[in-house]
């Protein structure tokens, strides 16, 4: 296996059910990956997704996991974990937003924030990871943000979840590449997504965000597949620590 072929390997996928997620489940697949695909309302039994891969013939194993309860997530890694066919790929992307001004931000809706963002991709990592030390080999992949770099107006937890995942993408590479595991983070500019409706609906956010990205329009979920391609795969062997932007040019303007 060389370079961006991923024929025989098997990734998991959270958050896959639609968005960001389903995108970088149809680019896995499409590179060759049978894919593990997971979302809080996702269908076991019949997904878009699921279809979708399976029409380009992957195999496709579905699960409906809440990432708000931490004992979901710990039963669905420890049965990831204790298949007989290991897991090569992770990519840890499930994620929600609550959008109120810090000053009335609710605690319950920050901790959902980070268990959802932040807590649920080092249950996953760390369960895996263990397995993946021991076969020798491994790709965990982050979505990470914008807001990894900034600070975002009224989402404080998703900033801090955000900022909290650059942070254990560095943690992570420091003590696994050395055991074949390469641990990075894609940063996605402002996608047209659920999670970025409300700024696409404000006439006045979304022109002031358009008129800062270089390459002049929202980016799609299909932006991203490419990189994450790129990152689960043997071309980036050598790349470990990383947060890629995936933002048509906004963190260089």
């Amino acid at each position: 296996m060389t370079g961006f072929d991923l024929t025989g390997r098997l990734a998991v996928v959270t958050g896959a059910k639609r968005g960001i997620g389903y995108a970088i489940a149809e680019a896995l697949a499409e590179a060759g990956a049978d894919i593990v695909g997971v979302s809080a309302t996702l269908d076991p039994e019949g997904s878009a997704i699921g279809d979708r891969v399976r029409a380009l013939g992957r195999s496709f194993e579905g699960h409906r996991v809440d990432f708000a309860d931490r004992a979901q997530v710990v039963d669905l890694a420890s049965r990831l974990a204790g298949q007989e066919r290991p897991v090569d790929i992770l990519v840890n992307n499930a994620g929600t937003i609550r959008r109120a001004p810090a000053a009335e931000h609710p605690l319950e809706w920050f901790d959902e924030v980070l268990e959802v963002d932040l807590t649920s991709g080092f249950v996953l990592s760390q369960a895996l990871g263990v397995r993946m030390l021991l076969e020798g080999y491994g790709r965990i992949v982050f979505t990470a943000s914008l807001l990894s770099f900034q600070g975002g107006i009224n989402v404080p937890g998703y900033a801090a979840a955000k900022s909290g995942v650059a942070g254990l993408v560095h943690a992570l590479s420091n003590e696994w590449a050395g055991g074949g595991v390469t641990v990075n983070g894609i940063a996605p500019g402002y996608i047209a997504t659920d999670n970025t409706q409300a700024l696409q609906d404000d006439p006045d956010r979304s022109r002031s965000i358009l008129e800062r990205i270089p390459a002049g329009r929202w980016g799609t979920p299909e932006d991203i597949g490419g990189a994450a391609v790129f990152l689960a795969s043997d071309a980036a062997r050598y790349v470990s620590g990383a947060i890629l932007p995936v933002d048509g040019g906004w963190l260089g303007r």
